[in-house]
């Protein structure tokens, strides 16, 4: 199966690629996947031409398909003034409307402060679920105090497993080329 990480960590090192990784990590010891990461800080500016231009660069499209081809996705963006970042958020107004359908996704994402973390629900989900995309039940925030704990492993590890059994057990749908009404009216009629 495949599983494709995006992470929309501005910095190098980031923590939000840290956490992706570690989600990553903790998917792969619960199901057979393989894993490919897309750093969106490395597609920006492509990101921002294609929003201009309505084409992709090679490299975008790339990008674009793993998301469209994955069985199951990870997503984390840090968290700027409450919500996702726009780089985030422009990756993901490129994927095609029916791209994520039925797609299991597990969010997360990074902040300074433990009070960003309800960004997750009332701005990540809603957009997964207004993309069709099955999110996992466990979101996973990761501010700074976090990574010194033992409780963000331990919900690292609860929203892997929840979307390894997603992967395993309801694999994405398999889309069916659209017919229009006429034509599917037409081969109708030719039978009779």
């Amino acid at each position: 199966m495949k599983l494709v990480v995006v992470s929309a960590g501005l910095t190098q090192p980031s923590s939000t690629r840290l956490l992706a990784d570690r989600l990553a990590t903790a998917v792969a010891a619960n199901a057979d996947v393989t894993t490919r990461v897309i750093e969106l800080r490395d597609l920006a500016v492509d990101i921002a031409n294609n929003l201009v231009t309505g084409f992709p660069a090679p490299k975008l499209g790339d990008a674009l398909t793993a998301v469209a081809e994955a069985d199951g996705l990870v997503v984390a963006t840090p968290i700027f003034t409450a919500s996702y970042s726009g780089l985030f958020k422009s990756f993901f107004d490129l994927v095609d409307n029916e791209a994520l359908t039925g797609k299991p996704v597990l969010i997360a994402a990074t902040g300074g402060t433990a009070r960003h973390s309800l960004a997750l629900e009332h701005a990540m989900r809603p957009m997964f679920a207004y993309l069709h995309a099955v999110v996992v039940p466990t979101a996973v925030y990761a501010a700074s105090e976090d990574w010194a704990g033992t409780d963000l492993a331990q919900r690292v590890d609860r929203a892997a497993g929840e979307l390894a059994d997603l992967m395993v057990r309801s694999p994405a749908p398999v889309k069916e080329e659209f017919v229009p009404f006429s034509e599917q009216l037409a081969k109708l009629r030719s039978k009779d």
